[in-house]
């Protein structure tokens, strides 16, 4: 159906919150709203972030390095409510000047390092360690390919099918159909590039893994949105095996905790900062889950 309720003006102006659920916290300009200093804890790796597809990827990579045995790797998860404005504090902003999560701040050297852009901070974290992203040749290249894949297509799945779908005040069915058709084509794109390989970038688990599948992975299992009826995800078959493997690694399932505000309270973990946060019990729930 066509909207013809709106004739965009010559100049735009903003005059009015816009935006539905998160119509509070959407504005035209940059910069801070309010002086606020961010926590340091004890831990050289400090993570700014929230819960959200795009926080959930670095707290993966985190606890599958401490998994793998980097215990350099051991990190501070600091709540941002970005629904309360936090990501518009002066101390927030000086980390990432986009205000957006996640942010991560390295104490390791002799001065502070700010690395925002979830893809790039994947991309340090695996330099770092040397881990999860291969040094050079085709290999790199492929998981490099596939990260940004991630990264170029991902904002069609959200702000496009997911703002139109879940989150906009009023239902049209243009932008609604216009990215539902758009996601399913990128989960096509996955379902047959998963088809005769075990990870998305070759045999190895890898960064790219572990950026995909916080938004594709979880829409397959249905958590995203609430969409999967929707979008038939269960017919990506390829896609749903890779979705179900990754669920059932130990760091990916605490990976999700972390700094989750939302869902079944024994699958959340607001803050991080030592690895005994994640007591037996919840850890049980969740693996149950």
């Amino acid at each position: 159906m066509q909207d013809d309720t709106y004739t965009p003006p010559e100049i735009w102006t903003w005059d009015k919150e816009s935006g539905g659920r998160f119509a509070s916290i959407n504005r035209p300009i940059a910069g801070p709203t309010h002086d606020t200093a961010l926590p340091v804890g004890r831990h050289p790796l400090q993570l700014y972030s929230l819960g959200t597809p795009n926080g959930v990827k670095v707290t993966i990579l985190l606890e599958e390095l401490l998994e793998a045995g980097h215990a350099g790797a051991d990190y501070d998860a600091w709540l941002i409510r970005i629904g309360e404005g936090d990501q518009f504090g002066s101390g927030f902003v000086a980390a990432n000047p986009n205000s957006k999560i996640p942010a991560l701040v390295d104490h390791s050297g002799t001065q502070p390092v700010r690395v925002f852009e979830s893809g790039a901070i994947l991309v340090y974290l695996a330099e770092k360690f040397g881990a999860f992203l291969p040094q050079e040749g085709a290999a790199r290249a492929e998981c490099l390919s596939w990260l940004f894949w991630q990264m170029g297509s991902a904002p069609f799945l959200g702000g496009g099918f997911g703002h139109f779908y879940a989150y906009a005040p009023e239902k049209f069915e243009y932008p609604i159909n216009r990215y539902a058709m758009e996601t399913k084509r990128q989960l096509d794109v996955l379902d047959r590039i998963l088809a005769d390989r075990a990870f998305v970038a070759g045999p190895d688990y890898t960064i790219a893994d572990m950026a995909i599948w916080p938004w594709y992975g979880q829409l397959a299992l249905g958590d995203l949105y609430g969409a999967g009826t929707f979008l038939q995800v269960d017919g990506y078959r390829n896609l749903q095996r890779w979705t179900r493997e990754l669920a059932q690694r130990p760091a990916v399932r605490r990976g999700r905790m972390v700094n989750r505000v939302t869902g079944d309270p024994a699958s959340q973990l607001h803050e991080r900062h030592d690895a005994t946060d994640f007591d037996t019990r919840t850890q049980d729930k969740l693996a149950s889950a």
